[in-house]
């Protein structure tokens, strides 16, 4: 793993070096704008519209327009010394419990490893947080980009995941056409939730492909190798307006089939049925001996 970001986590008086890796990666398949009349790709140029001139890196600064078309500018030496201070370390301010922070803070997550001879203070806050059950709130900043993030453990490793300021989250009120009054059908609702239940199961995250990569990539290798491409065509979808219909399909769509016995199973139940023709056949082989009926003809003469 490449090292994105070195420094040390602070609590209190105690300090962890520690290195950082980022968790995920981008699998998304890149692709270049192309020009169809001669297949090359588009390039894109630094250009000041003012000079009309290609710009170098070199003579590229940082600027914030404070009015339309005015701008103050930055040098990169000051941005980096606006950052030096708080650049280098994570500086956990609060322990809290994971729950109470919302997914909608979470940005990345990155992995964090000892560093030097931290090895020791690393392994006293993993343990301490794992046995504790809580997280650490902290401030870090990562390519001169300062955020929160959260600090917990994730298996024997330590783990940062970057989060949102508060006043970056958009306020749930700008989300346009919100119910307002939340009434539904008693019916629909218990059909929901039998829905839920039949749909709930164990997180497996190894179950979950990107089908839309995987296809891409078929597709490309078609290409490649010169093959006619046909696409199959969209599924229609089924505009279902009647709402207890469509919860009563989904129902029946993921009712569990039952599992196929076997032969072991089979050769059970047909042995079984076996006896049971046998037990109807000989009454008298369980319980009390029935009493034997008396001849008709011996009755016949009886009555003479």
């Amino acid at each position: 793993m490449h090292t994105v970001w070195k420094g040390a986590i602070s609590f209190g008086l105690v300090h962890v070096p520690v290195k950082m890796f980022s968790a995920t990666e981008d699998k998304d398949i890149s692709m270049k704008y192309i020009h169809q009349v001669c297949g090359s790709p588009i390039s894109y140029v630094r250009r000041c519209p003012n000079c009309e001139v290609d710009v170098n890196w070199e003579e590229i600064s940082r600027g914030y327009e404070y009015e339309k078309g005015k701008y103050v500018l930055f040098t990169k030496e000051e941005l980096e010394q606006l950052s030096s201070q708080t650049e280098k370390t994570i500086t956990i301010l609060d322990f809290v419990d994971l729950h109470e922070i919302d997914p909608v803070y979470f940005q990345k997550t990155y992995y964090l490893s000892p560093d030097q001879a931290g090895a020791n203070a690393y392994s006293l806050l993993l343990e301490a947080m794992r046995q504790t059950g809580k997280i650490g709130v902290a401030k870090v900043a990562i390519r001169s980009k300062s955020s929160l993030a959260a600090i917990r453990v994730i298996e024997d490793c330590l783990a940062v995941e970057t989060i949102f300021y508060p006043d970056e989250i958009r306020p749930i009120a700008q989300v346009p056409n919100l119910p307002e009054n939340i009434q539904v059908q008693d019916k629909e609702l218990t059909m929901a939730k039998l829905l839920i239940e039949q749909l709930s199961t164990p997180f497996e995250p190894g179950k979950y492909n990107d089908d839309y990569r995987a296809n891409l990539l078929k597709l490309i290798e078609q290409k490649v190798a010169g093959e006619e491409i046909s696409l199959a065509p969209a599924k229609q979808e089924h505009n279902i307006v009647d709402l207890m219909a469509a919860l009563q399909a989904s129902i029946e769509a993921v009712k569990p089939i039952p599992a196929d016995p076997g032969p072991a199973a089979a050769k059970r139940t047909k042995s079984g049925a076996k006896s049971g023709a046998k037990a109807k056949a000989e009454p008298e082989a369980e319980g009390e001996p029935k009493p034997k009926r008396k001849s008709t003809k011996k009755a016949q003469k009886t009555i003479s």
